[in-house]
């Protein structure tokens, strides 16, 4: 699944090649961009803008619709030259905009619906959304608080729950537990809230690194080489950075999400199980 810093860097993207553009024309195969008002309204429309709100994309449009979609595990937006071939197959194809120049295109995304701006606070997955790491006015002490709120889940099942704080995904997750020593599996309520406190300015701060201009996509190690970037996601049966032991891997909590750590950096003392 895409994580925060990915759909901002997209809907960065998009904002700069899309805003000021008119629509022309409109596709869609998703049942959810048939009803009322329809995907077809934008046709003539100008896109205003393109943000994301956590793991959400919104492009705003003028006349006062949006457009949110989430991509879930496999969606992804493109942008092509209007009339230049797409690099995945029809067949892929939920949603195209298209203006003179440039068409946009959302391939395998499972969620998306079209609302008047002024009802988009008020739809279900935005309004309970926690804190956003990537946003300016993000509120450390209210997603501390959400997140020890819960005391007896696993803290990296806490850290993923976007109505705590909204952008992190496996990737973050595994690196930010990994970097501050504590075991995927430890019970929120062992951890301090200062200690749940810096887990999220952790994850934030690589976040910002990670949308920084001109910046290295996801990096924990400080360094730039593509297979040196991380510390533990995605090293399965591959040695410890630091110690050299070797790191696990396991589907972790109700939606089996992936976790990676180091069992001797990470140790199962400080898991907070009886």
């Amino acid at each position: 699944m895409p994580e925060g810093d990915t759909i901002f860097r997209t809907a960065r993207t998009m904002h700069r090649v899309l805003a000021g553009r008119t629509i022309v024309a409109v596709e869609s195969t998703m049942p959810s961009l048939a009803r009322a008002p329809g995907i077809g309204v934008l046709e003539g429309r100008t896109i205003d803008r393109v943000a994301a709100q956590g793991k959400h994309l919104l492009i705003y449009f003028s006349g006062d619709f949006v457009l949110r979609s989430h991509m879930r595990m496999h969606g992804s937006w493109h942008l092509y030259r209007t009339g230049d071939r797409w690099k995945r197959p029809r067949g892929s194809m939920r949603i195209v905009l298209r203006t003179a120049e440039v068409e946009a295109v959302a391939f395998d995304t499972p969620d998306a619906e079209l609302v008047r701006t002024r009802d988009l606070a008020r739809l279900i997955p935005l309004k309970h959304l926690g804190p956003d790491l990537l946003s300016g006015d993000f509120d450390a002490d209210e997603a501390t608080r959400r997140v020890v709120a819960i005391p007896d889940r696993d803290i990296a099942d806490a850290l993923l729950d976007q109505q705590s704080a909204a952008g992190i995904g496996n990737v973050i997750k595994s690196e930010v537990l990994f970097m501050l020593g504590i075991h995927p599996r430890a019970r929120v309520g062992t951890l301090s809230p200062p200690i749940v406190r810096q887990l999220l300015d952790e994850a934030r701060r690589v976040l910002q690194i990670s949308v920084a201009e001109g910046g290295v996509e996801r990096r924990t190690t400080g360094r730039v080489q593509p297979d040196a970037r991380l510390y533990v996601y995605g090293r399965a049966d591959r040695p410890c950075r630091r110690c050299g032991t070797l790191i696990q891997f396991a589907k972790q909590g109700r939606d089996a999400r992936s976790t990676y750590w180091c069992p001797r950096c990470q140790p199962e003392r400080a898991m907070g199980h009886p």
